[in-house]
């Protein structure tokens, strides 16, 4: 019994070293990590595209050409002449014929003498106006252009860590080097 105690004393003690063992690695692993720097081997701008309508106001002046409309202007309205020539008219139309052929004469030289007289200041009329002249006006229009802005949204970096490459995305530069995170737990099996 004594060997076989002494086994069981000698297997509690290897197993006391182990349990002791993995409390010490335990606490050496406190779930904390450590912080290290890594040399930048690449760096590739990830590049968004945008298409923004711009639009502005292009006003400038214009010469413009007018006419007025042209217009008659007639002679005098005074229809004084023209009675006064359906007067002379009917005396001069008196002078020829006879009986009822002179009333006849004397009727049509009054038509004829009004007829002329008023005919007459007519033609005096005049037409006016129909000038031309230019003006400046102002002329307007919206003009829309379609700009392309390219925009840096982040970066793929590639860095060398302990002889091996790895990448990951940034939203900045990292510039030469990058800060990793180190975190080393044993392997269990």
């Amino acid at each position: 019994m004594k060997g076989s105690a002494l086994r069981y004393i000698a297997l509690a003690g290897a197993a006391f070293a182990l349990v002791a063992a993995g409390a010490a690695d335990a606490r050496g692993n406190t779930g904390r990590a450590d912080f290290d720097y890594a040399r930048v081997v690449e760096v590739r701008p990830i590049i968004e595209t945008l298409h923004q309508p711009v639009s502005w106001e292009e006003c400038w002046s214009e010469p413009v050409n007018y006419r007025e409309p042209s217009r008659y202007r007639g002679g005098s309205r005074d229809r004084a002449p023209a009675v006064l020539g359906g007067i002379i008219g009917a005396a001069l139309g008196n002078q020829f014929g006879s009986g009822r052929g002179r009333d006849a004469a004397t009727v049509a030289g009054a038509a004829l003498g009004y007829s002329l007289a008023r005919d007459s200041q007519r033609h005096k009329g005049r037409y006016s106006g129909g000038h031309e002249y230019t003006r400046y006006e102002d002329r307007c229009r919206v003009l829309t252009e379609h700009r392309r802005e390219d925009t840096v949204v982040g970066y793929d970096v590639a860095y060398r860590y302990n002889g091996r490459v790895h990448w990951t995305r940034t939203d900045y530069h990292p510039g030469d080097r990058i800060q990793v995170r180190v975190d080393v737990q044993p392997v269990r099996y």
